[in-house]
């Protein structure tokens, strides 16, 4: 069996702001923008994955969503508690400061983490954690297998 994600959604508080930030801060392209029953969905991606997208909507896009339902979902979305995307990158450092001189609200520093990723994170407009992360190079990871400490290192 070959599974393949095609896209998933991503709660937001307002979708012509997380759009602005999604398309003009991260680069990502429009790939759909659909208005239904009085709500709007935006898909969105990143122009090196054309078959993968992220649909923006609100919490009450779902018209079949009772009320309750809904509060509960504003309240985590309100505490940055319920989206969270991982996005890899060549370039960690490079990502944090081109989003952090956007505005975007830093959570995390970019930090080599034992596992093999250099990552940092934000929040977007609507308090979805954004996790940018960077696979260190084979080479690296054979450097600290035999105990030697790579640059950028913060054991």
């Amino acid at each position: 069996m070959d599974l393949r994600l095609s896209s998933c959604a991503l709660a937001v508080h307002d979708v012509d702001e997380a759009l602005g930030f999604y398309r003009d801060v991260l680069g990502f392209e429009i790939r759909d923008d659909v208005a239904f029953e009085g709500t709007r969905r935006v898909g969105v991606g990143p122009p090196s994955q054309p078959d993968v997208q992220i649909l923006l909507e609100s919490p009450g896009a779902d018209p079949d969503v009772p009320p309750a339902d809904r509060r509960a979902i504003e309240d985590l979305m309100a505490k940055g508690l319920l989206g969270r995307l991982v996005f890899v990158t060549d370039d960690c450092d490079a990502a944090f400061e081109h989003i952090e001189a956007a505005g975007a609200e830093v959570m995390q520093e970019p930090i080599d983490r034992p596992d093999g990723v250099r990552d940092c994170a934000f929040l977007d407009p609507s308090g979805n954690m954004l996790r940018f992360a960077q696979p260190w190079p084979v080479e690296r990871n054979r450097l600290r297998a035999a105990g030697i400490q790579p640059p950028h290192d913060q054991e």
